[in-house]
């Protein structure tokens, strides 16, 4: 098979890179180890930045999304028992929109199937080669028959355990790494949010976030120990604790209900540089991680997304000034969304070494937050999302 841009891995962002492809007429093939349904049942984020919003719709998916997402002007901020509201739209004149990355890659599914594109899934033994010269190819196993590719480019949207950065010799490529010492517990759960928006709380038992898919469906957050097992976490017991960190008022309005999923992440920040190695571009996962805090993750592999279909665009037009400086523009971006989240994090976290002074700096800080608007303003461009700058 000859393409011109070969893309691994089916999650939304080579499904968005394969549709803003599609739009520029740009021949692309993507291919997946898993099923569809694994895709569709990876449960992640929720909060689309503006700059995820345009791109969607700049591939003609965002049609449901502005339909039935739920548009937020600001969230809340939970300490000493109170909520101190952050206005987005006041503080930036942007705002967020609520809807989950599971209808993300469903839209762009559908779409996807609508105009007639395939998607290679349960594709196994996926190998690339010769990236670093003219004629890349990938090689893979789809129903028992071994099949070849040859592209032009190849682009790793396999996140951060797939094979595309596996395959970059490791003295091509930095790495950077930050593990946290906690976990999230989070529950979904058919029930009407606790409040029209976002809560952060920060508590001496730990953090907290109440968020939503809709106005029936809520995804709830419990910081806890990495030793932790879901199976010692009963219904019971997650509602009793975010209860717990969370002001009296909003704990006694909380409706509960049985748990439609339920499990433990791990927190971590990681780094790959560059993301570009001969005709080989990463993207997404499989180049940076953030932790949850602030949303980041399906954010920022939109925006390498958007960042290279432009440079792809301009590079079959006869400019390769975009994929040129790719790795460089995006990192710029990355790096700022790392260092929002890292802060976020550490913020709003009990640490194992907090200890007396560090939680008081932690209530000192965020005491200056919400009185500061110079602080809040800052907080908000951030968690908006800073310009893509294509």
């Amino acid at each position: 098979m000859r393409t011109q841009v070969a893309i691994i891995g089916a999650g939304p962002s080579g499904l968005l890179l394969g549709a803003l492809l599609h739009k520029a007429g740009i021949d692309h093939v993507i291919i997946e180890r898993q099923s569809p349904d694994y895709v569709l049942s990876r449960i992640r984020a929720g909060v689309l930045e503006q700059v995820t919003m345009d791109l969607l719709d700049a591939a003609g998916v965002g049609a449901r999304m502005h339909r039935e997402g739920l548009p937020h002007d600001g969230f809340d901020l939970c300490f000493d028992g109170r909520r101190h509201r952050i206005d987005l739209h006041a503080l930036t004149g942007r705002k967020v929109m609520v809807y989950g990355q599971t209808e993300v890659t469903r839209d762009l599914m559908d779409a996807r199937t609508a105009a007639g594109l395939g998607t290679v899934y349960n594709a196994s033994d996926v190998q690339l080669h010769d990236f670093n010269g003219t004629q890349p190819r990938v090689t893979f196993t789809a129903k028992g028959e071994a099949h070849e590719v040859h592209a032009d480019f190849i682009v790793g949207c396999d996140g951060f355990h797939g094979v595309a950065r596996a395959s970059v010799p490791t003295d091509a490529m930095q790495t950077f790494e930050k593990v946290y010492p906690f976990g999230w517990l989070g529950v979904l759960a058919d029930v009407p949010p606790v409040h029209e928006e976002l809560i952060y709380a920060s508590d001496e038992r730990g953090f907290a976030l109440c968020s939503m898919r809709s106005k029936s469906r809520v995804r709830y957050y419990v910081q806890c120990s990495l030793e932790d097992k879901v199976e010692q976490w009963s219904d019971d017991a997650f509602w009793d604790e975010l209860k717990r960190r969370l002001p009296a008022e909003d704990a006694a309005r909380m409706v509960t209900g049985p748990s439609i999923e339920k499990s433990i992440a791990p927190l971590r920040s990681f780094v790959a540089e560059p993301m570009r190695f001969g005709r080989l571009f990463l993207a997404g996962d499989a180049a940076h991680i953030v932790p949850p805090t602030g949303a980041k993750g399906l954010n920022l592999a939109a925006s390498d997304v958007g960042l290279l279909s432009h440079a792809l665009t301009d590079y079959y037009r006869g400019n390769a000034v975009g994929i040129d400086t790719y790795s460089e523009r995006a990192l710029s971006r990355i790096w700022k969304a790392e260092r929002f989240s890292w802060w976020f994090t550490s913020l709003m976290h009990r640490f194992p070494d907090t200890g007396a002074f560090g939680r008081r700096m932690q209530s000192a800080e965020l005491d200056y937050l919400v009185k500061s608007e110079a602080a809040m303003t800052a907080m908000a461009e951030n968690y908006v999302g800073l310009p893509l700058n294509v």
